[in-house]
């Protein structure tokens, strides 16, 4: 099966395609309700239980579909599981759009991040099947860019609709969102393929040992996936960061203007320029987790996060906002790019989707446990700086566990796969 080289191969045309739909998965259906919040918690009249409860509803449903999605992608392709879910996320955020109360908002939330589960772990274990292991990382890296896109875009646009359209303006956001999510649906099930050699091609920088599967009909073992040992281990080992860096990013603005004296002007501007620091790092550190493996990629990037952490609680001062902010944006969303190449070194193609939905199981627990525990600790030291002690903490233990993590042990799962 093999043809002379290309110049071109549309395994790029599926990162892309990739990219955009994180952008739509998670740049609008999750971060998108940051720059709306204020608008709709004032026209809706909820207080703040009611709009973090809002947030809680739309990760319980990306939880909800993490592992199930990840599953039926596994079973049935990855295409048709990720342009379902995209279009289910995208009437959501129609439908949230429409809210008039409460309970609506949360019940739309909710199948808004039902969809987003659907779509986004399944995409990013689909870049298994197109690029060859030493190219992985890589690929995941730019795909999580789609992340950073959507902070860069949804904060410059979202000011301007709202203040174009007044105390609706938050619902035009949610339209204009949803709208955009499902033109993206609709792209993907166009662009997507499920496996390079079913479109007659071979993966994207392929060795000359992978070929494609004999037969793709085989009853999968699912046990690979729920009962490893060290599948178990990288979960864990995410779930730190879902917990450490979720209590950062939640209380990052309310730390500066509590704590450091910052106007929110003054935050939301460093905010900014951590956004525009984050959009290369999964780039960066997926291609280093290529080139010196996912584990002391992992241990890598655990340590800065540790770094970034604790020097936001020890050095509440300008200059040490200013370095935590940076370090973090330079490594903020490089974890999730090398987990999804590590699923697919342990798992192969196609069970990369199930893989990287259980360890998300995992990582999504720690995020929810995240910022409940923190909150408690800064109202009981009545200041936030503690709870950014906590995450970097946590951080560290994430670098703990992932220097355990057994070279020998991930060289074999991988080649039972």
């Amino acid at each position: 099966m093999s043809s002379s080289p290309s110049r071109f191969h549309y395994g790029w045309v599926i990162l892309a395609m990739a990219t955009l739909v994180v952008f739509g998965a998670l740049g609008l259906a999750r971060f998108g309700y940051t720059a709306v919040l204020p608008a709709m918690q004032a026209e809706l009249e909820m207080n703040n239980t009611q709009a973090g409860a809002l947030a809680t509803a739309n990760l319980v449903g990306y939880l909800a579909l993490s592992v199930i999605g990840g599953a039926m992608a596994a079973r049935y392709g990855p295409r048709a599981v990720i342009g379902v879910g995209l279009a289910v996320a995208g009437v959501g955020m129609l439908l949230t759009g429409l809210a008039n109360g409460f309970y609506g908002a949360a019940l739309w939330r909710g199948v808004t991040g039902v969809g987003s589960g659907a779509s986004n772990v399944p995409v990013m274990g689909l870049l298994a099947a197109w690029f060859a292991r030493r190219r992985r990382g890589l690929a995941a890296g730019i795909a999580v860019a789609g992340s950073s896109l959507g902070l860069i875009l949804v904060g410059r646009i979202a000011p301007r609709i709202l203040s174009a359209y007044g105390e609706n303006g938050w619902r035009v956001c949610w339209f204009v969102f949803g709208g955009v999510a499902l033109l993206l649906a609709a792209a993907s099930l166009l662009i997507l393929r499920n496996r390079p050699w079913r479109a007659g091609m071979m993966r994207a920088r392929a060795e000359v040992d992978e070929s494609p599967p004999a037969s793709q009909e085989k009853a999968l073992p699912w046990a690979s996936v729920y009962w490893s040992p060290t599948v178990f281990h990288v979960g864990t080992v995410y779930a730190a960061f879902g917990f450490s860096y979720i209590i950062y990013m939640t209380f990052f603005v309310k730390c500066l203007v509590a704590e450091g004296g910052y106007s929110e002007q003054a935050a939301g501007r460093l905010f900014m320029i951590m956004g525009w620091f984050s959009v290369l790092c999964g780039l960066i550190w997926g291609t280093v987790s290529d080139v010196i493996g996912r584990k002391g990629a992992l241990v890598i990037v655990y340590l800065i996060h540790t770094v970034a952490f604790g020097l936001f609680a020890l050095w509440p001062a300008p200059a040490g906002f200013t370095v935590s902010a940076v370090l973090f944006g330079l490594s903020a969303w490089s974890i999730p790019a090398i987990m999804a190449a590590l699923c697919g070194d342990l798992l192969g193609a196609r069970l990369a989707p199930a893989g990287l939905g259980f360890i998300t199981l995992l990582f999504g627990i720690g995020q929810a446990i995240g910022p409940s525990v923190a909150g408690a600790i800064a109202d009981a030291a009545d200041s936030l700086l503690p709870a950014m002690l906590l995450a970097s903490g946590v951080a560290l233990l994430g670098a703990i566990g992932s220097a355990l993590l057994r070279p020998a042990s991930l060289r074999r799962a991988a080649e039972g796969a």
